[in-house]
């Protein structure tokens, strides 16, 4: 290394611990999955100092700063001030007690970090519109009409049938909502969407390699994005809520009802399992929960799903889950006009890494991306 580089990497240094932003060492320890003492033995001080860093009580030395840049993966400039602020606050988790508070913060971390990729994205690529339908509903609804109500008001503005979705993935990145496949790191948290302004977000879990349960996942979170701004997150009650959402968004009851069977009856569920995109558990619990089924009948159904192992794995051929593809196919545009993947990172203010991670290359074109150019100069 020569004195222009030790000069220019000391340059670099002495900026980021001058422009030094808390919150963007929270953030980038958050998204590692490291507790204040971790991080703290990792760079040799005191989780009492790291709290101080964090809480901008104090501002780390130089050399402290570089090693918590190399302690967390990041160069030094990540903790630099004047880095996207997006606020993440109605974030809402399946079960709060499933999981822990620092794999919940890891996850948001990673939502974070995505939001700052998309900030970066929109100043050189027109994206779809975000434009989700709202129908708030009580956080005391218990058996109430909302849910219903709800997944018909979206289902008309997103859709304009009652027929079957055939990608629900597309469906929401077709109105603008960002959807991300987790890290395998956070493996233990279910899907959670995110009203973050102004793009809602859609995360799924890596593990849950399950086409049908993908599908309803995402048809749930599209019901607390709808339904539930103002709601707080992790109730059984808004849960419920957006499970009825996703029922009757996937399965509207105009147009599956006479279709829906009263008994057993396997080769159906199976056809209509294939043509609707649902599971043939959710299709017993569809026909019981509209009366069509008879709460009998739906408990030996489910027996007899347990006993064959159809609960765990359902019988027919597996299909391959619906990946998101628009912020894959945004970045491959601004590279095609010349920013490639190192200087969108660093106009995000993320790593290369954490880039490449949530925004992986794909193999099959697709051209249907609502995307285009933004012109030079617009804001």
């Amino acid at each position: 290394m020569n004195d222009h580089t030790n000069e220019h990497a000391a340059r670099r240094l002495a900026e980021a611990r001058l422009l030094f932003d808390a919150d963007r060492l929270t953030l980038a320890r958050r998204l590692r999955g490291m507790r204040k003492n971790q991080l703290a033995q990792a760079v040799g001080t005191t989780p009492t100092a790291i709290g101080q860093y964090e809480a901008g009580v104090h501002r780390p030395s130089e050399k402290t700063l570089s090693r918590l840049a190399f302690a967390l993966g990041v160069p030094v400039e990540f903790f630099r001030a004047g880095r996207g602020h997006v606020s993440l606050d109605t974030a809402h988790f399946r079960s709060l007690r499933s999981t822990t508070q620092i794999e919940r913060d890891q996850a948001l971390a990673h939502g974070r970090i995505a939001a700052d990729i998309v900030t970066a994205l929109e100043a050189l690529v027109e994206l779809p519109r975000a434009e989700l339908p709202e129908r708030p509903v009580s956080p005391e609804e218990i058996a109430g009409p909302g849910p219903v109500e709800a997944a018909r008001l979206a289902r008309e503005a997103m859709v304009g049938d009652a027929g079957p979705i055939p990608h629900l993935v597309r469906l929401l990145e077709k109105h603008g909502v960002i959807v991300l496949v987790l890290p395998p790191s956070t493996e233990r948290v279910d899907a959670f969407s995110i009203g973050a302004h102004p793009r809602p977000m859609v995360l799924f879990n890596p593990a849950k390699g399950d086409y049908w349960r993908n599908r309803f996942d995402g048809a749930h979170e599209l019901g607390h994005l709808v339904m539930h701004a103002d709601a707080e997150p992790g109730s059984k009650i808004i849960e419920d809520q957006a499970h009825r959402f996703a029922a009757e968004f996937l399965m509207p009851e105009a147009a599956i009802a006479d279709r829906l069977p009263r008994t057993a009856d396997w080769a159906c569920l199976a056809d209509l399992k294939s043509a609707w995109g649902v599971s043939m558990s959710a299709l017993l619990y569809r026909a019981r929960s509209l009366g069509i089924m008879k709460e009998s009948t739906y408990r030996n159904a489910m027996s007899v799903m347990s006993a064959r192992g159809w609960r765990r794995s359902e019988p027919g051929p597996a299909k391959p889950l619906e990946r998101p593809t628009m912020l894959t196919r945004a970045v491959e545009l601004v590279a095609g006009s010349g920013t490639g993947r190192d200087e969108l990172a660093d106009r995000a203010g993320v790593t290369r890494a954490d880039l490449d991670l949530l925004v992986p290359g794909r193999s099959l074109a697709d051209p249907a991306s609502g995307i285009s150019r933004r012109p030079l100069g617009s804001t």
